[in-house]
């Protein structure tokens, strides 16, 4: 997990990152511009405007507000329905976990060489090629856990007109919201690089309560059990 701050020192690390040529998709593509230009997969039959018509509105289960990012106001509540939780925020991207050519500390500063969770051989979660987010570590705002969200639960990511399933395989700071790996964005059209990369906002982030892929890093599971779930979900059952 990635915190974005805008303290003199995250500024002077990325003063002293060695310069790099623009990171290439997992495809091969560069992630240039602002929406970035790999191919987008599109996964699934369920809309994205059918999932945002279910989560217009906000029945909050948080008991306060998160940051988008280290020092931003609180604005973004945790909401939930009988089937899912879900929020709207930002998208930064988590380079975190095992190493490979487009995640490691040297095309991002702030790379970690773990994450919270792990696949079925003990490694840690590759960000560059498992889609999966990030949610905040459990506190008095919201325990994840108490509304059956934990490694392995099934989301359904949607930006504009895009929806990508994702398994959560990491967790941040206890106030912080808002990020998903380097292959959920590349996936999502948006621009992954994990120095500038990412989306200010418009990003939904859908939860299926107690759902679980097993192993976690089954990305083709993770799609079939989401769809599914997604299909109950805009029905409203």
């Amino acid at each position: 997990m990635r915190v974005h701050s805008l303290t003199l020192a995250a500024a002077g690390l990325l003063l002293m990152a060695p310069a790099a040529p623009p990171a290439a998709g997992t495809h091969g593509l560069p992630a240039g511009g602002p929406e970035g230009t790999a191919a987008v997969r599109r996964e699934g039959g369920v809309s994205a405007a059918d999932l945002l018509a279910r989560v217009r509105e906000c029945t909050r289960i948080s008991l306060g507000l998160y940051r988008t990012d280290a020092g931003a106001a609180p604005t973004v509540p945790v909401c939930g329905t009988a089937q899912a939780v879900h929020w709207t925020a930002d998208m930064d991207i988590d380079c975190d976990g095992r190493p490979g050519p487009v995640c490691n500390s040297r095309t991002d500063p702030l790379f970690s060489d773990s994450t919270a969770f792990t696949q079925s051989d003990g490694r840690y979660l590759s960000a560059e090629t498992l889609p999966y987010i990030v949610i905040p570590a459990a506190s008095p705002l919201w325990d994840p856990r108490a509304d059956g969200v934990r490694g392995g639960a099934v989301a359904a990511v949607v930006f504009r007109d895009r929806v990508q399933y994702a398994v959560v395989g990491d967790t941040g700071p206890r106030d912080i919201i808002g990020e998903a790996s380097y292959a959920t964005a590349e996936a999502l059209g948006i621009r992954p690089d994990p120095r500038g990369g990412g989306a200010p906002s418009g990003v939904t982030y859908i939860v299926f309560k107690d759902s679980q892929v097993k192993p976690i890093e089954d990305h083709a599971e993770a799609v079939a059990v989401g769809e599914r779930l997604a299909r109950l979900f805009v029905r409203g059952g």
